[in-house]
């Protein structure tokens, strides 16, 4: 089965949560609502004629100023069985920047929601561990958001201090010439 037919499969058994799909240079794009996302990646593993065992990568797009959802939640698939990959966009709103998490699916995709939601201030309900990943847990904003300012924080981040105070503590063992 290739990914067209994929698709439209899944057109077929979720036709209310399929906004369209694409192909650009044999990849296969479904963008979705974020209402049966579970459902969907749920069909997508346990079909015997699909068998996505492996998800690839998670991750988000902020649509800021382009005259759409603002957010999609990007999901890159993978069949080691069949070696076939498809991609799904979750479309998801400003107004309410919550998915469900799909870590019940996938364990593996624990660290990819957590990168988004720190990254994006995209929540997954249902996850595990809803918590920063990359940042520091007082960081305030998204950084990989469009509307972040470009400088950072307008206010020096409260852990800077005491980061440039332990980096000085350590000069001692600085390599000397």
């Amino acid at each position: 089965m290739g990914s067209l037919e994929i698709a439209e499969e899944i057109k077929k058994t979720f036709p209310d949560e399929v906004i369209g799909f694409t192909e650009f240079r044999g990849q296969v794009t479904v963008s979705l609502s974020k209402d049966r996302i579970v459902d969907i990646c749920r069909y997508l593993h346990d079909s015997p004629d699909m068998s996505f065992d492996y998800p690839t990568d998670l991750c988000a797009v902020d649509n800021l100023g382009r005259g759409r959802t603002r957010f999609e939640v990007i999901y890159n698939l993978y069949s080691t069985k069949y070696r076939h990959r498809i991609i799904l966009k979750a479309q998801v709103p400003e107004s309410d920047p919550v998915i469900d998490s799909v870590t019940l699916i996938w364990s593996g995709m624990n660290w990819h929601e957590r990168e988004t939601y720190d990254m994006f201030g995209i929540t997954f309900k249902g996850h595990p561990d809803m918590r920063r990943i990359l940042m520091p847990e007082d960081w305030e904003g998204n950084p990989l958001r469009k509307d972040y300012p470009l400088k950072g924080p307008e206010k020096e981040w409260r852990g800077y201090r005491n980061v440039k105070e332990k980096s000085r503590s350590f000069r001692e063992f600085q390599w000397k010439q």
